[in-house]
């Protein structure tokens, strides 16, 4: 991304989410994923490789919906600061828990990657901690719907 991309981005970042909370949590989100991209750099066994690949893209679907979760969120409830509104407190627990878990997949991962020999259960830990994301993406969405009500 450009210098002037990344500008307009940013600027449509804090328009859609603020620059408080809410944004706070779609960009740990988002780190989390790029940090899961960078351990894939390192991957050399091919078979494991297609297995993280393919968690990987799986977790990056769960990107935009984080993104719709938390502009919804400052749309409701606006947030410049670190303060969380009490009536989207399990919105915002459940998408602290989702970016928690996802910076433990991509620690699992990279635990493999530096794995000596062939894996005999392949990317399974990275699976189900990868599992536990979607449920707590899921929990969020959950939770903001239950809100609107």
């Amino acid at each position: 991304m450009g210098f002037f991309s990344a500008a307009r981005q940013g600027r449509k970042d804090d328009a859609e989410l603020g620059k408080g909370l809410w944004r706070r949590a779609h960009d740990r989100f988002q780190r989390g994923l790029d940090r899961f991209h960078q351990v894939l750099e390192g991957v050399e066994d091919d078979q494991l490789y297609d297995e993280l690949v393919e968690i990987a893209n799986d977790l990056a679907v769960l990107l935009e919906r984080v993104r719709a979760v938390c502009v919804e969120a400052q749309r409701r409830s606006p947030s410049e600061g670190l303060d969380i509104p009490v009536a989207l407190s399990g919105v915002h627990r459940a998408l602290s828990k989702a970016g928690n878990s996802l910076a433990t997949t991509a620690e699992a991962a990279a635990m493999l990657r530096l794995a000596v020999g062939p894996v005999p259960v392949g990317a399974a830990s990275v699976r189900r901690r990868a599992e536990a994301v979607f449920q707590q993406v899921a929990e969020a969405e959950r939770h903001l719907h239950e809100e609107a009500s």
